[in-house]
Order: C-alpha cells, then sequence, then structure tokens
C-alpha cells in the first residue's frame, strides 16, 4: 500500500501542522497545505519543508457552497486520500463534507460530546468540570459531531486560567493529533456505526 495522500488546512500558526510534519508519520505524505487566510504562518512552515501551499481566500466568494465547489475543483488533481482541520477556522457545508466523506478529520479542545464549538476551553472553566481534554474525530456535517477517533483528558487546576489551560490543551493535541493520523493511515482502524474500532 503506497503512502496516504494528505492535505492539511489551516487558518493561522499552523502548531497542529508543525506536530504533524515533525512527527515523521511513514504512512503519509502531506500532499498539500491549504488556508483561506493569505497572511497565515502555516504557509511558512509549509515552504520551509517544501510542501506545495494553496491559498483561496474565502472573502472573494458569495457564498459558502460557492467557496467550497472551488476549492474541491483545486484539490482534484492532489487525490488526496485524507483532509487534516489543523486550526482551520471555517466550518465546512455538507458540500464539501459529502465531497469527502469519512475523509476528513477534526481536532477538538474538549472530551467532546462536552463542549463543542468555540470556546471551549474557557467554557469548560466557566462550568467548573475538572477535567476536559482532547478529541480527534472524523467530520461529518454537524458541528463537532463524528465518529471520535482519540481522546485524551487534560485536569484542570484550580489555579488554571484560560492561557495556561490552552497551553496544556495544545500540548495533549501535538501529541495525539499525529498519533490519530497514523492510525488511519495505517489502516488500523474502521468505523462501524458511531464507533471507530481498531482492527484486531
Amino acid at each position: 500500500m503506497g503512502k496516504m495522500r494528505v492535505a492539511v488546512f489551516a487558518s493561522g500558526s499552523g502548531t497542529n501542522l508543525q506536530a504533524i510534519i515533525d512527527a515523521d508519520i511513514q504512512t503519509i505524505e502531506i500532499a498539500v497545505v491549504f488556508t483561506n487566510n493569505p497572511d497565515a504562518y502555516a504557509i511558512e512552515r509549509a515552504k520551509k519543508h517544501n510542501i506545495q501551499v494553496e491559498i483561496i481566500d474565502h472573502k472573494n466568494y458569495k457564498t459558502r457552497e460557492e467557496y467550497e465547489k472551488h476549492i474541491i475543483k483545486v484539490l482534484g488533481p492532489y487525490k488526496l486520500n485524507l483532509i487534516v482541520l489543523a486550526g482551520f477556522m471555517r466550518i465546512l457545508s455538507t458540500v464539501f463534507v459529502r465531497a469527502y466523506k469519512n475523509k476528513i478529520v477534526n481536532i477538538h479542545p474538549a472530551l467532546l460530546p462536552s463542549f463543542p464549538g468555540i470556546n471551549a476551553g474557557r467554557r469548560a472553566l466557566e462550568y467548573g468540570v475538572k477535567y476536559t481534554g482532547v478529541t480527534v474525530h472524523f467530520v461529518d456535517e454537524g458541528v463537532d459531531t463524528g465518529p471520535i477517533i482519540l481522546q485524551s483528558v487534560v485536569e484542570i487546576k484550580d489555579e488554571d486560567t484560560e492561557d495556561t489551560l490552552l497551553e496544556k490543551i495544545h500540548e495533549v493535541e501535538h501529541r495525539i493529533y499525529p498519533k490519530a493520523i497514523e492510525l488511519i493511515s495505517s489502516g488500523e482502524i474502521e468505523v462501524i456505526g458511531r464507533r471507530v474500532i481498531k482492527k484486531s
């Protein structure tokens, strides 16, 4: 089996992209880094490692659907097996999700199904939970509702602020995202209903 061809989507600094690059996963090839933000530092990270970059600014399109159809067209020649959302700050519509069914993964800074959506760390603190964490999941047509691949727990200490908590969460993200991608790309897991099962 050849290497899995992966696109990493990022809108900002690209620290998760860097963690994936640094993990040097032998079962994947990062075919392209895609961004909607021409100023994203993720672009520099990709160029430094000679990874192809596609920049398509969403502001130039009237509708989300029109924008996503253009992305699908641009990505076609890359023959992608997996799309990794790594700090991509746009919610993908059904148009895109259906085009890449069960081929999109995301990382979320909480233990789903708790605290879906934005500001998950802040909401966990405000709610007073003692533990939060990180979830890697397949993307479906809902917001943070797809089948869960990996989860890891982060303890919330009394003295934690949103910043210190996010620091701990990011540390865990950088560890488990490459691990989840490796599980997928080496064919070790399968999705049965809502459950992601490790093949025996």
